[in-house]
């Protein structure tokens, strides 16, 4: 812990206290969790931001859907209408938030929901569109709903268990709050993690959580598309983002191209067309012909919004999509999802 941590150590005691009462009285049944007649997967964290969640909500999604219907519901963090509401094609970033978005762009057959109040979202899924499977996407301290299927990620370069309550650390809540998870994901491991690291990192866990099954997963970064239809793609990179961690970002990208310059937005930030403009005069004031402006895909869903695209769309704009891909236990996880969806679609109660 740091000097300031340490500072703010008396408050990190209160915001404790606060929570660990919270849970006490859902897990004694003073507060009630309401569990429905359907698949609920929960994907979520004790951390603040950062840990991967939407892309391990597109892998359950890419996993899921040949075979059952899908249904993803969201806070929808930042957006600009209010309750629930089930996306469609008069929506964007801003109506619905920019992780829903993002679903609804990149997977079309499946239904995309936001809702504050997630156990009172739930019934009108399932009266209006019958999904086989509802993923929960942030909400491991919704403790409203009990889900069939809990799943908790951790980043490895800021692992819950040496991390401490805010505000003194990132946790929402004590690190024994990990034992509700049926599975905890290592998320954005390196691709060299040795097999002795990941063994140490499971015990580890497994004194917070003794019955949660540990897996690692990393981070794919695919080749890079264009926004809008201007330009080539180059080497030489102008990135601009406004996500919770890029830390692993900056390492694949200073690996790979030629980082010439960054502008980083606070996580959510909803661009406006004086942002766009600051990032346009920095983009010519690089003195090289050969170059793009890069962002990352939940960036780039903002950029749809036609108000704010018509700002740079002259420019060569590329995202870099992500996806999750396992590499200790990944098999043992699909088995795992699947198994809680057959069981508890043969008996429900």
């Amino acid at each position: 812990m740091n000097i300031l941590g340490a500072l703010l150590f008396p408050f990190t005691l209160i915001y404790d206290l606060v929570t660990r009462v919270r849970n006490y009285l859902f897990d004694s049944g003073y507060k009630r969790s309401f569990k429905f007649e359907a698949n609920v997967i929960g994907v979520g964290n004790i951390t603040v931001g950062g840990t991967g969640k939407s892309p391990m909500v597109e892998y359950l999604i890419r996993l899921l859907s040949s075979q059952y219907s899908i249904a993803t519901l969201s806070r929808g963090y930042g957006r600009s209408t209010k309750g629930f509401k089930i996306t469609d094609e008069s929506d964007n970033a801003l109506t619905v938030g920019d992780e829903p978005y993002q679903f609804y762009n990149k997977f079309k057959d499946i239904t995309v929901a936001v809702g504050e109040e997630r156990a009172a979202a739930i019934p009108f899924i399932l009266a209006e569109k019958n999904p086989d499977i509802i993923i929960l996407d942030d909400a491991f301290q919704h403790r409203y709903v009990e889900p069939s299927f809990n799943i908790m990620l951790t980043d490895y370069s800021r692992l819950f268990y040496d991390d401490f309550v805010l505000p003194s650390g990132r946790l929402r809540e004590a690190r024994k709050g990990a034992n509700r998870a049926d599975v905890i994901v290592v998320t954005k491991c390196p691709d060299n993690i040795s097999a002795n690291e990941m063994d140490a990192i499971e015990k580890r866990i497994q004194t917070y959580a003794p019955n949660s099954i540990v897996t690692f997963s990393g981070i794919r970064y695919l080749p890079a598309e264009p926004v809008f239809v201007n330009g080539q793609f180059s080497e030489n990179i102008i990135l601009f983002s406004g996500i919770a961690n890029n830390k692993h970002l900056m390492e694949y990208l200073s690996t790979h191209f030629a980082l010439m310059d960054e502008y980083f937005f606070p996580d959510h930030h909803g661009y406006t067309k004086k942002d766009l403009q600051s990032i346009e005069e920095r983009f010519q004031r690089m003195p090289m012909a050969d170059k793009c402006l890069l962002t990352t895909e939940k960036d780039m869903i903002k950029l749809l919004n036609s108000s704010l695209g018509s700002t740079i769309e002259h420019l060569p704009v590329f995202y870099i999509p992500i996806e999750t891909y396992f590499i200790k236990n990944g098999k043992t996880f699909d088995e795992m999802v699947l198994k809680s969806i057959n069981k508890y679609s043969d008996n429900p109660n």
